[in-house]
């Protein structure tokens, strides 16, 4: 599942995801936690803060969620 946000493409791998919820803490205009309690994208246009919403990805507990910038750029998750 992936999305186009801003200049951000943000995907979700609902097979890692677990339901921490974390994401929608932070961004609750772009998650939502659907009736598996898997993250999902929310429906219709998405906008969220840039930095708000590559900080939503970076806390996910199982890196389900990637974020990636216009030049191919991973800003989340962090390798480390």
């Amino acid at each position: 599942m992936e999305r186009k946000i801003g200049d951000l493409t943000v995907s979700i791998d609902r097979d890692l995801c677990i339901g921490s919820g974390n994401c929608v803490k932070i961004a609750p205009e772009v998650f939502v936690l659907d009736e598996t309690s898997t993250t999902a994208f929310r429906d219709g246009e998405l906008s969220c803060d840039r930095d708000r919403l590559i900080e939503a990805c970076r806390v996910c507990p199982t890196n389900a969620l990637r974020c990636v910038d216009d030049t191919g750029n991973t800003l989340a998750p962090e390798e480390g």
